[in-house]
């Protein structure tokens, strides 16, 4: 197999690299769904490494949804998943606060209803979710009443993050030993039309500029993710391939945890993105370089078919 970076995968090289794995990881939107369609073949590519005798995973930054929710849209678009094969931050971060921190108290939540779900179904309870208006005056924000068993802050996705919660979290973690705890970094949520929203990394970014303390990310370009999975389902990174749209996320970790790398060009990415990193020279950059990019997983179906 060929040992440069960034080849266009296709021919004789798509089976040879198929043959070499066990495992295969899919980011979700951008590379086998974008909004609530399914990437045309996406579903027959998914379906067809299971029957040829691959684990599938299906590894997402999305903190919005719990596990059972991406199973239920897994399931409705013709994928053949479960619930056990969905890694997203809401059940990893759970996860890693409850394994990882060994977590005694409760979590300040700025996240979603989901992620509040994930958390109970690990036994760890939590405050915050949900709007918090303002009230008062600047010295009543100071001296907001707090829940005593509160050992972390965790920061998501949250539709209702304003001045209060952020407020919130600082008095919060003005006690050194609570713990702060990010989903992710992105910045920004690409749209339909090119348009995009702020994402989880903006409201992180608060968060730690208010506390001034850098949070633990669970997400992807993280170890962690990768960790959670291979320790429940004893991956070996030699025969796993990361499948993603986005270079400083799903790329970067496979690069980080010793994974085969595939760019679809369905989502975020370019090539001519991965080329600027590659020329760059820079270690840091090197990292967000594919082994393999297609235009779409699709490519991988006469493969797989044949």
């Amino acid at each position: 197999m060929a040992m440069s970076k960034c080849n266009r995968l296709c021919g004789s090289l798509t089976g040879e690299l198929l043959d070499s794995l066990e495992n295969v990881l899919f980011d979700c939107d951008g590379v086998i769904w974008r909004g609530d369609q399914a990437i045309p073949g996406a579903p027959d590519v998914i379906n067809s490494l299971k029957k040829n005798g691959k684990r599938v995973f299906f590894v997402t930054n999305n903190s919005t949804k719990t596990r059972r929710m991406y199973a239920d849209k897994l399931a409705k678009m013709g994928f053949n998943a479960t619930e056990e094969e969905v890694f997203g931050t809401a059940y990893c971060s759970a996860i890693y606060l409850k394994s990882t921190c060994k977590l005694k108290g409760k979590v300040y939540l700025i996240g979603s209803n989901a992620m509040k779900q994930e958390l109970l179904n690990v036994g760890i309870e939590q405050v915050g979710a949900g709007p918090d208006p303002i009230t008062g005056v600047q010295i009543d924000w100071a001296n907001v009443p707090l829940d005593p068993e509160v050992k972390a802050v965790l920061v998501g996705f949250d539709e209702h993050f304003n001045y209060m919660k952020l407020n919130r979290a600082l008095q919060y973690l003005n006690n050194t030993e609570c713990l702060l705890v990010g989903t992710n970094t992105d910045t920004r949520l690409p749209l339909e039309g090119g348009k995009a929203v702020p994402g989880t990394g903006c409201l992180l970014k608060a968060v730690e500029t208010a506390a001034q303390r850098k949070a633990h990310v669970v997400g992807k370009p993280s170890h962690f993710m990768f960790d959670c999975l291979a320790s429940q389902y004893g991956l070996d990174p030699a025969k796993t391939l990361m499948v993603g749209d986005r270079l400083d996320t799903d790329i970067l970790m496979g690069s980080n945890c010793g994974l085969k790398t595939l760019l679809t060009l369905t989502g975020v990415s370019t090539v001519a993105d991965a080329m600027e990193h590659q020329k760059s020279g820079c270690p840091d950059r090197l990292g967000m370089v594919p082994d393999y990019f297609v235009e779409t997983i699709a490519e991988l179906l006469p493969a797989l078919q044949g």
